[in-house]
Protein backbone atom coordinates (compact mmCIF):
# COMPACT_ATOMS: atom_id res chain seq x y z
CA UNK A 1 0.00 0.00 0.00
CA UNK A 2 1.72 3.40 -0.75
CA UNK A 3 0.45 5.73 2.16
CA UNK A 4 1.18 8.80 0.56
CA UNK A 5 -1.59 8.47 -1.67
CA UNK A 6 -3.99 7.56 1.37
CA UNK A 7 -5.48 9.79 4.14
CA UNK A 8 -3.73 11.01 7.05
CA UNK A 9 -6.15 8.68 8.73
CA UNK A 10 -6.13 5.86 7.19
CA UNK A 11 -2.33 6.12 7.52
CA UNK A 12 -2.88 6.47 11.95
CA UNK A 13 -5.59 4.06 11.60
CA UNK A 14 -2.61 1.64 10.39
CA UNK A 15 -0.07 3.19 12.73
CA UNK A 16 -2.42 2.39 15.70
CA UNK A 17 -3.73 -1.17 14.35
CA UNK A 18 -2.50 -4.83 15.32
CA UNK A 19 -0.39 -4.65 11.97
CA UNK A 20 3.63 -5.35 11.76
CA UNK A 21 4.08 -2.18 9.53
CA UNK A 22 3.49 0.79 9.55
CA UNK A 23 5.86 1.47 12.36
CA UNK A 24 8.09 3.71 14.47
CA UNK A 25 10.51 4.54 11.26
CA UNK A 26 7.64 5.08 8.76
CA UNK A 27 6.10 7.80 11.27
CA UNK A 28 9.77 9.04 11.66
CA UNK A 29 9.65 9.48 7.84
CA UNK A 30 5.91 11.49 8.01
CA UNK A 31 7.39 13.60 11.08
CA UNK A 32 10.37 14.95 8.53
CA UNK A 33 7.41 15.40 5.83
CA UNK A 34 5.91 17.70 8.07
CA UNK A 35 9.03 19.48 9.32
CA UNK A 36 9.54 20.03 5.58
CA UNK A 37 6.39 21.01 4.95
CA UNK A 38 6.52 23.31 7.42
CA UNK A 39 10.00 25.23 6.20
CA UNK A 40 7.91 25.67 2.61
CA UNK A 41 5.34 27.08 4.35
CA UNK A 42 7.34 29.74 6.09
CA UNK A 43 8.85 30.53 2.75
CA UNK A 44 6.08 30.68 0.95
CA UNK A 45 4.54 33.46 3.45
CA UNK A 46 7.87 35.22 3.02
CA UNK A 47 8.38 35.62 -0.49
CA UNK A 48 6.44 38.55 -2.41
CA UNK A 49 7.30 40.61 0.86
CA UNK A 50 8.94 43.54 0.21
CA UNK A 51 10.67 43.68 3.43
CA UNK A 52 12.15 40.42 2.37
CA UNK A 53 12.83 41.22 -1.32
CA UNK A 54 16.76 40.96 -0.62
CA UNK A 55 16.27 37.54 0.11
CA UNK A 56 14.40 36.59 -2.48
CA UNK A 57 16.28 34.34 -4.75
CA UNK A 58 17.78 32.77 -1.78
CA UNK A 59 14.36 31.92 0.11
CA UNK A 60 13.40 30.25 -3.81
CA UNK A 61 16.55 28.00 -3.41
CA UNK A 62 15.35 26.76 0.46
CA UNK A 63 11.69 26.58 -1.50
CA UNK A 64 13.14 24.26 -4.47
CA UNK A 65 14.91 22.43 -1.50
CA UNK A 66 12.18 21.80 1.13
CA UNK A 67 9.74 20.60 -1.50
CA UNK A 68 12.11 18.09 -2.23
CA UNK A 69 12.49 17.09 0.83
CA UNK A 70 9.44 16.61 2.02
CA UNK A 71 9.05 14.54 -1.46
CA UNK A 72 11.59 12.61 -0.02
CA UNK A 73 10.29 12.05 2.96
CA UNK A 74 6.85 11.07 2.09
CA UNK A 75 8.78 8.26 -0.29
CA UNK A 76 10.52 6.76 2.56
CA UNK A 77 7.38 6.42 4.91
CA UNK A 78 6.53 4.09 2.27
CA UNK A 79 9.92 2.72 1.66
CA UNK A 80 10.41 2.44 5.26
CA UNK A 81 6.54 -0.60 5.23
CA UNK A 82 8.17 -2.29 2.72
CA UNK A 83 11.66 -2.73 4.00
CA UNK A 84 9.95 -3.96 6.99
CA UNK A 85 7.95 -6.29 5.04
CA UNK A 86 10.83 -7.71 3.01
CA UNK A 87 12.28 -8.95 6.12
CA UNK A 88 15.60 -7.96 4.52
CA UNK A 89 17.70 -6.37 7.68
CA UNK A 90 20.28 -4.32 4.83
CA UNK A 91 17.15 -2.74 3.59
CA UNK A 92 15.91 -2.66 6.62
CA UNK A 93 18.88 -0.67 7.98
CA UNK A 94 19.50 1.32 4.69
CA UNK A 95 15.70 3.15 4.98
CA UNK A 96 16.21 4.60 8.49
CA UNK A 97 19.94 5.68 7.69
CA UNK A 98 18.60 7.86 4.51
CA UNK A 99 16.23 9.36 6.47
CA UNK A 100 18.80 10.49 9.20
CA UNK A 101 20.45 12.13 6.37
CA UNK A 102 17.53 13.88 4.78
CA UNK A 103 16.74 15.37 8.26
CA UNK A 104 20.42 16.31 8.44
CA UNK A 105 19.99 18.38 5.55
CA UNK A 106 16.58 19.81 5.98
CA UNK A 107 17.80 21.26 9.45
CA UNK A 108 20.47 22.87 7.76
CA UNK A 109 17.29 24.81 6.48
CA UNK A 110 15.68 26.22 9.31
CA UNK A 111 18.38 28.50 11.14
CA UNK A 112 18.52 31.18 7.84
CA UNK A 113 14.81 31.62 8.23
CA UNK A 114 15.25 32.74 11.44
CA UNK A 115 16.67 36.31 9.82
CA UNK A 116 15.63 35.80 5.97
CA UNK A 117 11.86 33.98 6.71
CA UNK A 118 8.53 36.15 8.12
CA UNK A 119 8.89 36.90 11.38
CA UNK A 120 5.46 35.83 12.17
CA UNK A 121 6.29 32.01 11.43
CA UNK A 122 9.19 31.73 13.62
CA UNK A 123 7.81 29.60 15.54
CA UNK A 124 7.21 27.44 12.98
CA UNK A 125 10.94 27.31 12.08
CA UNK A 126 11.64 26.38 15.50
CA UNK A 127 8.77 23.52 14.90
CA UNK A 128 10.45 22.08 11.96
CA UNK A 129 13.66 21.81 13.76
CA UNK A 130 12.30 20.06 16.63
CA UNK A 131 10.18 17.44 14.26
CA UNK A 132 13.11 17.44 12.10
CA UNK A 133 15.38 16.13 15.27
CA UNK A 134 12.89 13.88 17.00
CA UNK A 135 12.41 12.55 13.47
CA UNK A 136 16.46 11.80 13.38
CA UNK A 137 16.20 10.52 16.59
CA UNK A 138 13.68 8.07 15.86
CA UNK A 139 14.90 7.38 12.52
CA UNK A 140 19.17 6.29 14.77
CA UNK A 141 17.11 3.74 16.99
CA UNK A 142 15.90 1.78 13.53
CA UNK A 143 19.44 1.90 12.12
CA UNK A 144 20.70 0.87 15.50
CA UNK A 145 19.01 -2.05 16.02
CA UNK A 146 18.97 -2.87 12.64
CA UNK A 147 23.21 -2.79 12.53
CA UNK A 148 23.17 -5.02 15.46
CA UNK A 149 21.15 -7.64 13.50
CA UNK A 150 23.50 -7.56 10.55
CA UNK A 151 26.49 -8.40 12.65
CA UNK A 152 29.04 -6.56 10.76
CA UNK A 153 31.49 -4.48 12.75
CA UNK A 154 32.96 -2.72 10.20
CA UNK A 155 29.68 -1.45 8.84
CA UNK A 156 28.06 -1.01 11.99
CA UNK A 157 31.20 1.41 13.52
CA UNK A 158 31.34 3.78 9.76
CA UNK A 159 27.46 3.99 10.43
CA UNK A 160 27.70 4.85 14.25
CA UNK A 161 30.27 7.84 13.22
CA UNK A 162 28.53 9.37 11.17
CA UNK A 163 25.15 8.89 13.09
CA UNK A 164 27.16 10.56 16.47
CA UNK A 165 28.30 13.64 13.41
CA UNK A 166 24.95 14.34 11.95
CA UNK A 167 23.64 14.18 15.55
CA UNK A 168 26.22 17.07 16.83
CA UNK A 169 25.12 18.90 13.74
CA UNK A 170 21.02 18.58 14.44
CA UNK A 171 21.28 18.88 18.03
CA UNK A 172 23.16 22.76 17.47
CA UNK A 173 20.89 23.80 14.52
CA UNK A 174 18.15 22.89 17.01
CA UNK A 175 19.25 25.08 19.86
CA UNK A 176 20.69 27.63 17.44
CA UNK A 177 16.99 27.73 16.22
CA UNK A 178 15.84 27.37 19.22
CA UNK A 179 18.31 30.18 20.86
CA UNK A 180 17.66 32.07 17.77
CA UNK A 181 13.60 32.26 18.33
CA UNK A 182 13.74 33.03 21.82
CA UNK A 183 16.12 35.97 21.25
CA UNK A 184 13.52 37.51 18.19
CA UNK A 185 10.77 36.75 20.69
CA UNK A 186 11.88 38.75 23.68
CA UNK A 187 12.83 42.04 21.86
Amino acid sequence: MKYKTQSLAKYLDDLSARLPAPGGGSAAALNAAMAASLISMVVNFTLGKLKYAVFEAELKDVLVESEQLKNDFLDLVDLDVEAYQSRDIRKAMDVPFMLSRLCARAAKLCPPLLKKGNVALLSDVAAAAVLLESAFVCARFNVEVNLQSLGDKKLAQGVKKELNQMDKIIKRIRKNTEDGFGKITRR
